[in-house]
């Protein structure tokens, strides 16, 4: 038997890793943060841009109200303290996507502070990562680069409205790390705040990781993994940074802060710059930007709007559809999936026939063709259809399959598909049992060979029954009729 492969951590057990994150979340509003341009990704480059957003001279910011409700909600959400007053400031650094030379951002007054995310570990226990704050900035726009040598820049990005969201250094495994950004995706996804598509950039994460000898109190010097945009991308690098680093200081070798991207082929950490502190950003209040202030009136008109988040609705589902925590958290890690869930069960109140199916046939579909259940032609109402059909032994489990898949495919009507091909199972006990007979007739020394302990010889019968019967009769039926008459 092949031995399991261990993990970084367990290669090296004299060493634990010690990881924080910064996650840079892009708000879902219609407009930017500081104006009027429309806040959209894919449209042409360079179309949704203004003076403000370009950094024009003389120019002046207003601060969009549902960036802050949004910053609000998730403060909320994160158990953090929401500030009653805060502030903007100019982080200076020159780059060719920033045409201010300066983001507008939070420094020592950010809107957040001071909450926590309960992550569930794979021994089953539960561990809380603390937040140090949330605060509110607009993203920079994007460098794109030829390989002819020369690099345009896109300003459509410049202006979108940010939250960045710093947990402590609680994490100490790429599992914790997964876990971590899972469920805080998941919370902002629920939220409704953002989309938080990683592929195209609206939920990035920084991984600051350093090892320690274990015993050590002081930790060692932390490198950060930048804008990696994928959970598979992030354990892998996680996993590599902790064996260079741990191999670097065996032999000696000062670790040095530093930024460092993810090659994703190569499977390596390249040398981005060297790590900024903050001195480096000169920062200073921003002066075209009021103090911001929130009362208590504001937060709980905000607070009366949370939904039920994917925790919460784990335990409900567990709780109120009699489901296992492995169903439950595969139904609700995904909002659309857990709304289609009690869409369907809501109709066809048949909730353990509804997980099966849509865990086994419906998430196996879409991730053959590559669709999200809003993209497919599976809609609730449809499906209640089909389980209604199985959990009524209108039809058996085998027709199940070629209802589902003509029901995925062209988005017919299970009950019609059903009704037009005459493939409604033959539920009547007589009528199966006239068959079994005749099989049993046909076959005597299958019989008897039956009887004589051949036991295996039961599914051949079921077999034949089932081809005489073209697929239409009751499986269960079979098996009772067939147990009392090859006795």
């Amino acid at each position: 038997m092949e031995k399991p492969h261990k993990t970084m951590l367990e290669q090296h057990p004299n060493f634990q890793a010690v990881i924080g994150i910064e996650v840079h979340l892009q708000l879902k509003t219609e407009s930017k943060i500081f104006c009027s341009c429309p806040n959209k990704f894919g449209d042409q480059p360079n179309t949704n841009i203004c003076p403000i957003c370009c950094g024009h001279p003389g120019v002046l910011p207003t601060l969009n109200r549902k960036v802050v409700d949004y910053a609000i909600m998730t403060g909320l959400a994160t158990n953090c303290t929401i500030n009653r007053s805060s502030d903007f400031a100019r982080k200076h650094y020159m780059y060719p996507d920033l045409p201010k030379n300066y983001q507008v951002t939070q420094s020592d007054k950010p809107i957040c502070l001071d909450g926590h995310i309960t992550i569930d570990l794979a021994d089953g226990t539960q561990k809380q990562v603390r937040l140090i704050r949330i605060h509110m900035e607009e993203d920079a726009g994007k460098n794109l680069h030829s390989n002819k040598g020369h690099s345009l820049v896109n300003l459509n990005r410049a202006g979108t409205p940010l939250l960045e969201i710093v947990s402590h250094p609680d994490m100490n495994s790429p599992e914790e790390a997964r876990a971590y950004l899972t469920q805080l995706h998941s919370i902002a996804q629920y939220l409704g705040v953002s989309d938080a598509n990683m592929d195209e950039g609206s939920f990035r994460a920084d991984i600051n990781i350093s090892m320690q000898r274990k015993g050590d109190k002081k930790f060692g010097t932390r490198v950060e993994l930048k804008n990696i945009n994928s959970f598979k991308f992030i354990g892998q690098a996680i996993e590599y940074e902790i064996d260079r680093q741990v191999r670097m200081i065996e032999a000696g070798e000062p670790v040095k802060q530093e930024t460092r991207l993810w090659d994703s082929k190569k499977q390596i950490s390249i040398f981005m710059r060297s790590k900024e502190e903050s001195q480096d950003y000169r920062y200073f209040t921003e002066p075209d930007l009021p103090v911001l202030e929130i009362d208590d009136a504001w937060i709980e008109r905000i607070r009366a709007t949370l939904p039920e988040l994917a925790q919460q609705k784990h335990a409900r589902f567990m709780k109120e559809y009699s489901l296992s925590a492995y169903e439950a958290t595969i139904l609700t890690e995904e909002q659309e999936r857990a709304n289609f869930f009690e869409q369907t069960v809501a109709l066809c109140k048949q909730p353990k026939i509804t997980c099966n199916l849509l865990l086994r046939d419906v998430l196996s579909y879409l991730k053959e063709h590559k669709l999200s259940l809003a993209q497919s032609k599976i809609t609730p109402e449809l499906f209640a259809q089909l389980i209604n059909a199985l959990a009524n032994n209108v039809i058996n489990s085998s027709t199940a399959q070629e209802v589902f898949l003509e029901l995925a495919n062209n988005g017919t009507s299970p009950e019609k598909f059903i009704e037009d091909n005459n493939l409604k199972q033959m539920g009547s006990s007589d009528e199966i049992e006239a068959v079994v007979k005749q099989i049993i007739e046909s076959n005597p020394q299958s019989v008897a060979d039956y009887k004589a302990g051949k036991t295996k010889l039961f599914g051949f019968f079921v077999g034949q029954v089932m081809k005489a019967t073209q697929g239409k009769a009751n499986p269960t039926l079979i098996n009772d009729i067939l147990l009392k008459l090859l006795s």
